[in-house]
């Protein structure tokens, strides 16, 4: 038992200790979760030990291994069939995604496969209320990583259905991020890559992103999207990005993403924005459409407090 948790209020026996084979080190762990106590001794001549480092750790999470079977999955039920019809989202494209379903009871739940190099390595779920969750203690990489493997354009987006909706409009080389985005955007430096637990799929698989000339941010319009984005941008250089602008749904908003751009105005226009992305702008450069208007209103002659220098010549065309 750990003698400093001692095994929490069910007694649990957590306690890992290894000693050297001739005696000189022992080391121990504890796994419980709300523990994590650790430490080191060396032994010294006179007894004492050289060397001692206690502390705590973060929980020893193990990658599970998981197959279709062991999640029992099932190929989709004409329900989810035709909830994904509605969305334009072809049954080839359900089927190169290995979209699948999960059943609980008498309810069912859309299953995400998560592939890596053609091994299952995670599953996201979604149930008709819009509710998600994961699998536990597996890997979390991008959505749709296999199909970036050699790739020169990148194409970020927020969301499963997103991946699924640029397949309609002939993008494969596409994959989405596996947990959302954040509410707004970090304060702190970008964190050294070992730390940078929360974008850890992006270094995990970073030379993917080395080799690629272009990334296309195709995040949602939302405040967190933007962030999302921002936050991408920062990690792959904003140099080798690009955005989407969404276009008007109505006189007060934008269409939100790229699965609701495809139901309502169709996959040739979710192309045209995809190839129509603009420069990911970066502090100090500017595009000429930037000054657009300032420039409309000096031609009009409405900003009276800048006008040209005179080139001392009359409308006449008479030197004055």
């Amino acid at each position: 038992m750990c003698p400093s948790c001692n095994g929490g209020k069910s007694g649990e026996l957590s306690l890992s200790l290894f000693i050297n084979l001739h005696g000189y080190s022992a080391s121990w762990l504890c796994f419980r979760a709300k523990c994590g106590w650790k430490g080191y001794k060396k032994a010294a001549a006179d007894g004492k030990p050289s060397i001692e480092n206690l502390g705590r750790v973060n929980k020893v999470k193990f990658k599970r291994q998981i197959t279709v079977e062991s999640l029992q999955l099932e190929p989709l039920c004409n329900q989810l069939t035709a909830y994904f019809a509605e969305r334009m989202i072809s049954s080839e494209t359900l089927k190169r995604n290995a979209i699948m379903q999960k059943r609980s009871g008498n309810k069912i739940a859309i299953a995400f496969t998560y592939w890596r190099k053609g091994e299952l390595v995670n599953c996201k779920y979604r149930d008709l209320a819009k509710r998600f969750w994961q699998e536990k203690n597996t890997e979390k990489i991008l959505y749709g990583l296999d199909d970036i493997a050699d790739a020169s354009d990148i194409i970020i987006v927020e969301g499963e259905m997103d991946k699924l909706a640029m397949e309609e409009a002939g993008f494969r080389n596409c994959v989405s991020v596996p947990a959302g985005a954040p509410p707004s955007v970090s304060k702190k430096e970008v964190p050294a890559e070992e730390q940078d637990t929360k974008y850890r799929y992006l270094w995990n698989w970073k030379e993917y992103f080395e080799k690629a000339s272009r990334i296309i941010l195709v995040t949602d319009g939302d405040l967190p999207g933007q962030a999302l984005a921002e936050e991408l941008a920062r990690r792959l250089g904003r140099e080798r990005c690009w955005r989407v602008k969404w276009p008007k749904k109505n006189d007060v908003g934008h269409f939100k993403d790229a699965n609701e751009v495809l139901m309502y105005l169709g996959p040739s226009v979710l192309k045209d924005i995809i190839d129509n992305a603009e420069l990911y702008p970066i502090r100090g450069l500017f595009n000429f459409s930037s000054f657009f208007d300032e420039i409309d209103q000096y031609y009009h002659q409405n900003v009276v407090y800048e006008f040209g220098g005179d080139t001392t010549y009359q409308s006449s065309g008479e030197k004055r």
